[in-house]
């Protein structure tokens, strides 16, 4: 079954990580995909992989100028948009303490500021479109504090909020568009991957994020991708401003 047949899909951070593997499946299941990222080399590359059916556009996801291109782009080649997923992120250590102006200002300027721009720059699209869904990332960590993340839950919690807010503008003036946050656990993509050889007391990194969750390991890209997918789809129809997490048991 095509379950995003004629549907076209705008993916912030699609040339990589959760970003990626939601645009292999969006195009497996019959939709478009338009990978936006800044990462010009691999969106590139990711776009001739999958072939016709995938649109690459350069994409600060802090520059509102950028996300009008990128959603003009889109529908000029694709003639609409139904859905966006806002993927794009970054994720760093630090505190209350330690945390620089300058550092905060970035993470929630691409955590935080980006998801807002997508949604702002999208929602006129896809109200010609008759309608659609919005997905934005947020993490386990914008449902739940960290010692030693403070930035990024702060903008992770941020992006939550967002959620709700745009879910119930948009079902109050009937535009058709549903919005819902999925909150990933550690998933083994490229943000982590620094994290991973980095020993914590006498275990490696990876060791230390595997024991974070029940289920004893990370999370793949294609498993929070598929509950993407869901959310794209017109099977989660009745779901708008809500959390979906995808975490191991890490919350729980």
């Amino acid at each position: 079954m095509s379950r995003l047949a004629d549907k076209v899909v705008l993916i912030s951070g699609g040339a990589s990580g959760i970003g990626a593997a939601t645009a292999r499946l969006v195009v497996r299941e019959g939709g478009k995909a338009v990978l936006a990222d800044r990462d010009g080399a691999k969106g590139r590359a990711l776009a001739r992989e999958l072939g016709d059916a995938v649109l690459f556009a350069p994409l600060d996801v802090t520059d509102e100028t950028a996300w009008n291109k990128a959603v003009a782009a889109t529908v000029e080649t694709f003639g609409s948009l139904h859905g966006l997923l806002n993927a794009a992120g970054v994720g760093v250590r630090n505190s209350i303490e330690d945390c620089s102006l300058a550092e905060y200002r970035r993470v929630n300027d691409i955590n935080g500021l980006g998801t807002f721009l997508g949604c702002q720059a999208a929602i006129p699209a896809m109200k010609q479109a008759g309608g659609g869904s919005i997905v934005n990332i947020s993490s386990v960590l914008g449902l739940r504090g960290a010692s030693y993340a403070m930035a990024y839950c702060a903008s992770k919690g941020a992006v939550r909020l967002l959620t709700k807010h745009v879910a119930l503008h948009c079902a109050q003036m009937k535009y058709g568009i549903r919005c819902n946050s999925v909150h990933p656990g550690y998933i083994d993509t490229p943000m982590i991957a620094p994290r991973l050889d980095q020993p914590v007391g006498n275990m490696s990194g990876r060791q230390w994020l595997e024991e974070l969750h029940p289920l004893g390991r990370l999370g793949r890209a294609e498993e929070v991708a598929a509950m993407i997918l869901f959310l794209l789809s017109d099977e989660s129809s009745f779901s708008t401003g809500s959390e979906f997490v995808c975490d191991g048991g890490l919350t729980a």
